[in-house]
């Protein structure tokens, strides 16, 4: 065989993985619509997860649904790599998914590195408690927010007297939250109380109708009970406005005027590329993310801000989320805006390892906020994936290991004090400490902390959710 012919076909053989992978999109699509059974699901991820390693290999590029190989695609086989040139980590990080082959989870570090975010470093954190002069919330400390992009630039301005603005938002897709949804609210709660700033919260519940198999009545309930999960955290009314798509889409004027200027300057192939759209995806999902871009930009919201448009945005969020404001920051200087910044959370771990998130849909894999004491107890004894040793003799002589234990990793988003928890990751790696004991721990601060916010939901009453959820004029300093 020539070399010609050699080429012809690895592009064959190339193209017909391509079709393999975009087949194979389509599957897991009309499962999920079909509401297949879990473990089928998880099959077909991880077949699809596996063609993806394969095309990579083959092209040395990510594949991109939609984006078919040019014939100059295949990357020749130059024998093995050496030790370290594989950047193929197992990790997939998107809008929709999240999915690991480490047992430890997602590596953050090269994520940054391929997001092309900044490292949420110590200077940055100490500068954050010298400008604030109080000490940083546990989740700067302890790296669960970990990257950033322009958080100097904010700095600079608050230190100048100059305003901002957060930013951040939820998917309702069920009535009931669980504990890792709570992340980002307990952040920005914090960040609006130390920086005395408005908030906006976005409920895209227009999102979940083109991605669910909901009704967009069912969408609009699910944004209402969920914004009453939001307000039990504290939210100052006087500084916060929550907001429906499906309600302040059709009243905002200035709103929709910033969704249309975006859509124009995003073309079908970039929203293809970032988000992984087929032309089998409807219209609706396509357009979309200019509608999660829109709130990024001051006069998007006249009764705060007046007609404003230079007021910047600081986002905090999880970094599967980072997509949409990448392509939010590409489009900002072409309309005339400030680009927005963020703040990148990790992911909360699913109780059966950090391979995966936390999911609504998986009622083993989540801590609820409806869940009780006993559920509480149950789930984490018999769910939260065990960093200990086979045997109680083994792990007093060899220790636990605190990067893959799912309870000591809940420690380190819900226990405040940090020398309580670095004597209990002592403990545990030593063998002083048993995954029974570690678990108890865990269930002792859980069940205190939900059972206060089930009580503060009680109070959120239907009259101080539509006070929170009408358009008007908050406590803002230009």
């Amino acid at each position: 065989m020539t070399d010609c012919q050699g080429d012809g076909e690895a592009a064959k053989s190339l193209m017909e993985l391509y079709e393999k992978l975009t087949a194979q999109g389509d599957k897991i699509r009309a499962l999920k619509t079909a509401a297949a059974e879990k473990a089928e699901i998880d099959a077909a991820v991880q077949l699809l997860l596996k063609l993806k390693m394969d095309y990579k290999e083959m092209t040395g590029q990510d594949y991109k649904a939609g984006c078919p190989p040019s014939e100059n695609s295949v990357v020749p086989n130059n024998g093995p790599a050496a030790d370290g040139d594989d950047d193929d980590d197992g990790d997939t990080v998107d809008p929709w998914n999240v999915s690991s082959t480490n047992a430890k989870g997602v590596d953050y570090d090269k994520l940054i590195v391929k997001f092309g975010s900044s490292k949420i470093d110590k200077d940055l954190v100490d500068r954050i408690e010298k400008v604030l002069g109080q000490k940083p919330h546990r989740f700067l400390r302890r790296g669960i927010f970990f990257s950033h992009r322009d958080m100097h630039q904010v700095l600079d301005a608050y230190e100048k007297h100059q305003s901002f603005y957060l930013y951040t938002g939820r998917g309702p897709s069920s009535e009931a939250m669980h504990v890792g949804h709570l992340i980002p609210f307990i952040f920005t709660k914090w960040l609006q109380d130390v920086f005395d700033i408005p908030l906006v919260i976005q409920m895209t519940d227009d999102e979940k109708y083109l991605w669910k198999d909901l009704t967009l009545e069912e969408c609009h309930h699910y944004a209402v009970e969920n914004a009453k999960d939001i307000i039990a955290c504290g939210f100052d009314v006087n500084k916060t406005f929550i907001f429906s798509d499906l309600d302040y889409m059709g009243s905002s004027p200035e709103f929709y005027r910033n969704v249309v200027k975006i859509q124009k300057h995003v073309t079908f192939n970039q929203v293809k590329g970032i988000f992984g759209f087929t032309d089998s995806d409807c219209i609706g999902k396509i357009s979309f993310p200019a509608i999660q871009a829109a709130p990024s930009f001051s006069n998007s919201f006249p009764q705060i801000f007046g007609e404003r448009k230079d007021i910047q945005c600081l986002i905090p969020c999880a970094i599967d989320q980072d997509p949409y404001f990448r392509m939010t920051r590409d489009v900002a200087p072409r309309i005339g805006y400030p680009k927005p910044a963020l703040l990148h959370s990790t992911f909360f771990p699913a109780l059966q390892g950090a391979q995966t998130k936390m999911s609504a849909s998986d009622a083993n894999s989540s801590i609820f906020l409806t869940d009780t004491p006993k559920q509480i107890k149950n789930k984490v004894n018999k769910h939260a994936f065990s960093g200990g040793k086979d045997t109680v003799e083994e792990h007093r002589k060899s220790g636990g290991n605190t990067d893959v234990d799912v309870s000591f990793m809940y420690l380190t988003f819900f226990l405040e004090d940090d020398e309580e928890l670095e004597k209990i990751k002592q403990d545990y790696t030593s063998g002083a400490l048993l995954t029974g004991e570690l678990k108890k721990i865990l269930i002792e601060t859980l069940q205190p902390m939900i059972a206060q916010h089930q009580e503060r939901r009680k109070q959120v009453t239907d009259e101080m959710v539509k006070q929170f959820m009408t358009p008007r004029p908050l406590n803002f300093k230009a």
